[in-house]
């Protein structure tokens, strides 16, 4: 099935591009992102937190190709149902037919993740966040990973990282506090 599917997925998009059709801006190169990062810092109202932080997805979400955005919901579907191998190979699908879009890095990053494979999570973060320095939600994920790794220390550091970039990860937060509490006892 993904054989075909790959060749549909590929030939949509090779024909938007000679077709001339416009491909939208990357989803991490949205211009209206600059604005909802400062707000997403600069708030304290739980209610516009939560709404600057789901634009944001929102906005992660949608690569402007619509067969590679329709194969993202598709392998997300797979991934809800824990169909793992078809979510990692439509994900898979995503990277090659738009390799500049993050978030479908972190959705195959994700799935790596769940099938336990965490050096391809990583491998597929460092690719998500050199795409998308902002990436809360990738930097939130390495941190899971390096706590499932043993690695405390470099999940203080992610986790840290992803809360520098969005202040309101209320796990993320506790468990930066959990660690430094550990490491540093109570002189922090």
């Amino acid at each position: 099935m993904w054989g075909r599917l790959a060749v549909w997925v590929t030939a949509l998009c090779l024909a938007g591009g000679v077709l001339g059709s416009t491909v939208a801006i990357a989803a991490q190169d949205d211009p209206r992102l600059d604005e909802l990062f400062a707000q997403l810092k600069n708030s304290d109202n739980k209610y516009e937190v939560a709404d600057v932080t789901a634009e944001i997805w929102f906005i992660w979400h949608r690569s402007g190709i619509p067969p590679v955005d329709w194969m993202m919901e598709e392998s997300h579907q797979f991934m809800k149902l824990g169909i793992l191998d078809s979510a990692l190979g439509g994900f898979t699908l995503v990277t090659e037919s738009a390799p500049d879009f993050a978030e479908g890095w972190h959705k195959r990053a994700t799935v790596h993740f769940l099938m336990g494979n965490f050096p391809a999570s990583i491998e597929d973060i460092k690719k998500t966040v050199s795409l998308e320095p902002r990436h809360f939600g990738a930097f939130t994920g390495l941190g899971l990973i390096y706590l499932e790794m043993g690695n405390e220390g470099a999940a203080l550091k992610a986790l840290e990282k992803a809360l520098e970039i969005n202040p309101h990860l209320p796990g993320a937060r506790l468990k930066v506090e959990e660690l430094k509490l550990k490491f540093y006892g109570n002189s922090i």
